[in-house]
């Protein structure tokens, strides 16, 4: 594996067409195929972007499903490995009877990791899904990833604990209906602060089933600051990125008077109280 420092990113706003996979998977192609032209180096989706999201049954969900491995997964492996960039897309994935909110994350090298939404809201396509159980990082030539789909983020724990384990960047496939206003106004900048990681939040536009999706996909620093940010057209976001910034937790304003880390000044032993509360 190539190991980059320094990446250009991509986030892709589009319009996915609600059960019209042959489009959708058509459309992401010609998209991924243009990021990579502008030299993105990783390129995210939104969630649900090879299916939409505002379904009303198991049954109409399920027939937007996809398996993986799968025709699509194959064409999105070898679309990545043809570009050489590190691709990540939302689908409804199918697997033993059960659906699942997942994001596809692939490399170069093929398929190296997919994400299974862990929080999950009663709205569309959520109804009718599976949790995911696994929060992980996926070491790529794009540097550590640490997957989160929509929902996911309003949890501190959830962007938290992958920055622990090392993510470099956040990637944030989502659906934002445009009453999630607060999402790219303070979420994902406080998110992306917190923890000192960039964050790439790629949300859908248009209107599916009188939903309107809001737009405002975000690439976002170590500080919180927005580095490219979209309105409610359809466009590909770009920003070049430095990964070793997310490894500078600690900041120093005034040598041995005013210093901070934001992860050597954790307590750890006072958060397993957050543990025995759920019990």
């Amino acid at each position: 594996m190539t190991y980059r420092p320094q990446i250009r990113a991509a986030v892709v706003q589009m319009n996915p067409v609600l059960g019209d996979l042959q489009h959708n998977a058509q459309r992401i192609m010609e998209l991924l195929y243009g990021a990579a032209d502008q030299g993105a180096d990783l390129v995210v989706f939104p969630e649900c972007a090879i299916s939409g999201y505002v379904f009303e049954s198991v049954a109409e969900a399920q027939a937007s499903s996809i398996t993986i491995p799968g025709q699509f997964t194959r064409e999105f492996q070898q679309q990545c490995s043809r570009l050489g960039v590190v691709g990540v897309v939302g689908v409804v994935e199918a697997n033993d009877n059960n659906l699942y909110n997942s994001a596809l994350i692939c490399g170069p090298d093929g398929l190296q990791h997919v994400y299974r939404k862990t929080h999950l809201p009663v709205l569309g396509l959520d109804r009718f899904v599976e949790e995911g159980s696994i929060l992980d990082t996926v070491d790529t030539p794009a540097g550590v990833l640490g997957p989160l789909i929509c929902y996911d983020l309003r949890f501190p724990e959830a962007p938290r604990t992958l920055a622990v384990k090392g993510a470099e960047v956040l990637v944030h496939p989502t659906n934002w209906p445009v009453a999630s206003k607060d999402f790219p106004t303070f979420v994902t900048r406080a998110a992306a602060r917190a923890s000192r990681v960039f964050l790439l939040s790629a949300n859908r536009m248009g209107t599916e089933r009188g939903t309107e999706f809001l737009g405002h996909s975000q690439i976002i620093d170590p500080n919180g600051d927005v580095l490219a940010e979209a309105e409610q057209e359809e466009t590909t976001l770009l920003a070049d990125i430095d990964l070793n910034r997310a490894h500078q937790k600690r900041l120093v304003h005034i040598p041995g008077v005013f210093e901070l880390d934001s992860f050597g000044d954790r307590r750890p032993d006072l958060y397993k109280a957050l543990t025995e509360a759920d019990k």
